[in-house]
């Protein structure tokens, strides 16, 4: 008869009080530093708690907990976070053959600065592969975001035991390296979602290279990531989102703010390879100029997001493509585009007329007159934020707010605008939060 083993909660939690002791009773863990190294434990033995005697009269023998059903202790477990769960099947042995049924282990979810999280990786999935020995046919989502001791050995046993995942975010996880990624890619090959964002060592996505051999040349049509965040990846140049276009062909979400090696030469890869994007995000790459929101602009009405916010380079000149052929866009983020000026958001405003939030703070150029063409036309919009715009005045205001009726939220703080102005806005706009920076006005 095989024995089965459940995980320490001490795997998943560092010590809060004395090596060896958790809430008041003993466990088999050892520390090293400040963290609890993790040890194996077996099933509970006894049915109810294993400090009860049988011979207690009847009324004490069970607390009231116990008389829940199996599916009502399930729809709790659900809730539980991966540490409580480790902690729920150590009560008893009932609760341990709950805690580990298959439907509540879709996810693992993870996080602290001291988790040996490789480790705990490598346990759970042995755990979970007892039934189908080596695999782990169940668990589609692992969030180790802000395990900073994470390692390629922990991704690599994702990629031997998970060949369902869905979902992997690793953001800040700074010790993960190409290989590791290429490995999960490879190996998972239902992978949708993927969160690399502060990995500053991952500069492409790409399958392995004996992956790739066998799969040339059609290999860039096997990875179905759709959505990416490689956020603060500061080593990605043009030639790793060439990579990654070319491999990640199913592309809708991406998110490369702060890649500051960017240029324009890689929007063009990403557009020829990716035309299904619908959300992109570069914002901070100061080498993206007008030349690549014409690039951007061929993805035309597809693109529903855009950030180019602190893109020093971009003018009205980019502004007029996306708004000229981008017509389905809902948000815009252009905060800190000091060449935007009031020709820009008129061009945007007669053409994009489904547009709900837009972002032009710190754009110094950009007036009343802008605001008068925006309230003209984008009825729609719900968020509107001017933040440091210095040629904003209350007549601007006066006119989004008289005629933008379902505007929800206003930023106006660092603005010089009247108190009369911001009343204004809040008679005519009742559900808007008006964000501001004056004191007599609350």
């Amino acid at each position: 008869m095989r024995t089965v083993s459940t995980p320490s909660p001490a795997l998943i939690l560092p010590p809060r009080s004395s090596p060896g002791v958790l809430n008041g009773s003993s466990t088999s863990s050892s520390t090293f530093g400040t963290e609890t190294i993790a040890m194996v434990h077996t099933p509970p033995t006894s049915l109810t708690h294993p400090q009860r005697s049988l011979r207690q009269p009847r009324d004490q023998q069970g607390a009231p907990i116990d008389i829940l059903p199996d599916h009502a202790f399930l729809q709790i477990f659900t809730h539980l976070p991966t540490n409580q769960l480790c902690r729920c099947a150590r009560v008893c042995r009932r609760w341990y053959n709950l805690a580990w049924d298959p439907r509540l282990w879709r996810t693992i979810r993870l996080t602290g600065d001291v988790l040996h999280v490789d480790r705990a990786l490598r346990v759970l999935t042995r755990r979970l592969c007892q039934d189908t020995p080596n695999v782990c046919l169940t668990l589609e989502t692992v969030v180790v975001s802000g395990c900073r001791r994470l390692t390629d050995r922990g991704l690599y046993t994702v990629a031997q035991c998970c060949p369902e995942l869905r979902r992997l975010e690793v953001a800040g996880c700074y010790n993960v390296s190409n290989e590791a990624v290429f490995e999960v890619v490879s190996r998972c090959p239902n992978l949708e979602h993927l969160d690399v964002s502060g990995c500053s060592k991952v500069t492409c996505i790409s399958l392995t290279r004996d992956v790739s051999v066998k799969l040339s040349p059609l290999h860039g049509q096997q990875i179905s990531i759709r959505f990416l965040d490689m956020t603060d990846c500061f080593a990605l140049e043009d030639e790793g989102l060439h990579t990654i276009a070319a491999h990640c062909t199913q592309l809708t979400h991406l998110y490369l703010r702060r890649c500051v090696r960017l240029t324009d030469e890689g929007l063009r890869f990403l557009v020829i390879y990716c035309p299904s994007v619908r959300e992109l995000s570069v914002s901070d790459c100061r080498f993206i100029s007008d030349f690549g929101l014409r690039e951007i602009a061929k993805l035309e009405g597809r693109l529903r997001y855009l950030s180019i916010a602190h893109c020093g380079r971009i003018t009205d000149v980019g502004i007029r493509y996306i708004a000229k052929y981008c017509n389905r866009l809902r948000y815009l983020n252009a905060r800190g585009c000091e060449g935007l000026t009031d020709h820009g958001i008129e061009h945007l405003a007669k053409n994009c007329l489904k547009l709900k939030s837009l972002d032009i703070g710190k754009c110094p150029l950009v007036s009343d007159a802008g605001l008068e063409q925006l309230a003209l036309n984008s009825f729609n919009l719900k968020r509107l934020s001017l933040k440091s715009c210095e040629s904003i005045t209350g007549r601007g205001l006066q006119v989004v707010a008289a005629n933008c009726f379902d505007l929800q939220l206003l930023n106006v703080q660092d603005c010089d605008v009247p108190l009369e102005a911001l009343r204004f806005v809040k008679r005519h706009c009742k559900r808007c939060v008006i964000e501001h920076t004056n004191p007599a006005f609350f």
